[in-house]
């Protein structure tokens, strides 16, 4: 089982690293981590990294193909032509392409989305609609052999969901006691719809610092407007 997981600067560690500790259990797996260019890759908080063995010239094919998310990293990449042209080759070979958070706005404007259902982070969800995607509050969404699903955590439920395809609702079952994957959090927050309206003006605060952090200074004016976009609905 070729698994491709996409790494990018300024990605979420945890929308890559969350998959692949499901999909790195599947008989035979092969897990490739792939960047643009091979080498070190700096995560949206700055302190974690990465490390892509492949570039994205190496690898042609893959079975499963994770794009992870990040606070605002996903621009950039959207604006790739050739990680874009990338992404439409390898989606030609897979049994399931995927995303975390906000990698769904990569795979829509790679135009795999289009006239399809798909989820997001909730501060990115609205942005799919201009790639003509109908944006769906779902912590994952199939479309076909396309699963997207919200921030963070939730690529581990996408990975489970793979998995209980793949292997079977049982093994799936395995995989995620091996992890004891059980979210019970001492905060009940997670979910925009449920959060109260300080939570939600304090985390579009955090979201604004994060992204400002993670912006070069000729990002700053390229990416503008989509910043100031990030937190509406």
């Amino acid at each position: 089982m070729n698994v491709v997981i996409y790494i990018y600067n300024g990605v979420t560690a945890l929308d890559s690293v969350g998959p692949y500790e499901v999909l790195s259990r599947l008989p035979g797996a092969d897990v490739k981590f792939v960047a643009e260019e091979k080498g070190v890759i700096v995560s949206d908080t700055h302190f974690l990294k990465l490390v892509a063995e492949y570039d994205i010239s190496e690898i042609n094919e893959a079975d499963i193909l994770v794009v992870p998310g990040s606070v605002v990293g996903f621009l950039r990449e959207t604006r790739k032509n050739n990680v874009l042209d990338w992404i439409r080759r390898i989606h030609d070979t897979t049994r399931w392409t995927t995303s975390v958070c906000s990698g769904s706005l990569i795979l829509a404007a790679a135009g795999l989305l289009q006239g399809l259902e798909a989820t997001s982070h909730w501060g990115t969800m609205h942005l799919l609609q201009q790639y003509g995607v109908t944006p769906v509050a779902r912590r994952h969404v199939r479309a076909g052999r396309i699963v997207t699903s919200q921030g963070v955590s939730a690529g581990i439920d996408m990975a489970l969901f793979i998995a209980r395809e793949i292997v079977g609702e049982e093994k799936a079952k395995a995989y995620q006691l091996v992890l004891e994957y059980f979210p019970a959090p001492p905060v009940d927050s997670g979910s925009f719809e449920e959060a109260d309206e300080r939570v939600i003006r304090i985390a579009r605060r955090i979201l604004e610092r994060d992204a400002l952090k993670d912006l070069r200074i000729m990002d700053l004016v390229r990416n503008a407007q989509d910043l100031l976009s990030l937190g509406r609905r």
